[in-house]
């Protein structure tokens, strides 16, 4: 289902979503202000995201897709350079727009390196970026300015794919979704994977704040821990119980 485009959001860092607002993330402690912004773009409901550093200008674009214009133009408005690309995965509604970025901006663009490894079979949008590809694994880390990303590694929906840790965020692709969770039916799909992955991401300190991949659920964020109460696929207790709701 197709819905209008929902305008871009900023969030606080003492509160889940204040969408339409132009405040940034309180700076903590020895801390650069965060820099968070949430784009929804294509006619898949995707969500973009541009995070970095708002004191260095610098920032990186999550799942660039759909409309390279627009997220260049939004980081031109904030004063924001792109330094780089992350892919949670290389399915195409997640991809489609990496080849007209580099064209504008020549840039790395982080994948997992079991999804650059699964992309050279079957997406050319990843897999024939050649040096432009930076491999990288679960637990690695990359700085934006003094604001660090931590690398997630979460196969299920892919072998490769990945979520983002930043100060106390989820940006979690496809594998989890806000009363959802990614399928498991498309090449490179494991449910059993998945399940492995959510139960990790159920173990994340209830303080994160869930930012999915997709605008799919009755709002665009929600904090881990109602989450950890309201979705499904959250709640089971046993893989037998996940491998029958996903079939």
């Amino acid at each position: 289902m197709v819905s209008p485009c929902r305008a871009a959001n900023h969030f606080l860092a003492d509160r889940f979503a204040v969408p339409g607002s132009v405040a940034l993330s309180r700076k903590g402690r020895g801390e650069n202000k965060m820099y968070l912004k949430q784009l929804q773009l294509g006619p898949m409901q995707n969500f973009v995201y541009l995070v970095g550093d708002d004191e260095a200008k610098k920032a990186v674009v999550i799942d660039p897709a759909w409309e390279v214009g627009r997220i260049f133009k939004t980081a031109e408005e904030d004063g924001m350079t792109l330094t780089g690309a992350l892919v949670t995965h290389s399915h195409f509604d997640h991809t489609n727009g990496i080849a007209a970025l580099l064209e504008k901006q020549d840039m790395p663009v982080y994948a997992h390196k079991k999804e650059a490894e699964f992309a050279k079979l079957g997406s050319p949008l990843l897999g024939d970026l050649g040096k432009h590809v930076k491999p990288v694994e679960g637990g690695d880390r990359l700085s934006v300015g003094k604001v660090e990303i931590e690398f997630v590694h979460t196969p299920g929906h892919t072998p490769g794919s990945q979520c983002f840790l930043v100060r106390n965020r989820l940006l979690s692709g496809d594998t989890l979704f806000i009363g959802g969770c990614g399928r498991c039916d498309l090449p490179g799909g494991d449910p059993e994977e998945m399940y492995k992955s959510l139960r990790s991401l159920s173990k994340l300190p209830s303080e994160t704040v869930l930012y999915p991949g997709h605008d799919y659920g009755p709002a665009p964020v929600r904090p881990l821990s109602e989450e950890a109460l309201e979705n499904p696929y959250l709640k089971v207790q046993s893989m037998r119980e996940f491998l029958g709701m996903v079939g």
